[in-house]
């Protein structure tokens, strides 16, 4: 799976995907923090990777169609702080992982996982 991971996760979740086996890049690695999200969305569709992130704004489908991205993935946690952040990734990776995200909006929060 190829990836955007967004600078408002922990980069240890770039180096997850990595020890995974998935191709991932950080925005803020790439010079792309404090972007908007309709240029971090047009990089990661350019690059044909999903976008993993915590900004809502991505969420909202009539700005940003779900199909016509290569995947959006919002994640919810119930605490911030970067230890928080990144135990909630971990823990719900496999489940992530056993999904189609491909044009898809993607939620995860601590009920479950949603799509649409």
């Amino acid at each position: 799976m190829k990836v955007k991971v967004d600078e408002n996760l922990p980069i240890e979740v770039v180096h997850a995907l990595h020890s995974q086996g998935h191709e991932a890049d950080g925005v803020y690695d790439e010079g792309l923090a404090g972007s908007a999200d309709s240029f971090v969305l047009e990089r990661a569709r350019a690059e044909s990777r999903i976008l993993l992130t915590l900004d809502k704004g991505v969420g909202k489908v009539v700005a940003y169609p779900p199909d016509q991205y290569p995947g959006i993935v919002l994640f919810r946690p119930p605490r911030s702080g970067r230890g928080a952040v990144l135990a909630f990734f971990v823990r719900h990776l496999p489940a992530l992982l056993s999904l189609g995200l491909a044009k898809r909006l993607t939620v995860v929060s601590e009920t479950g996982i949603r799509q649409r």
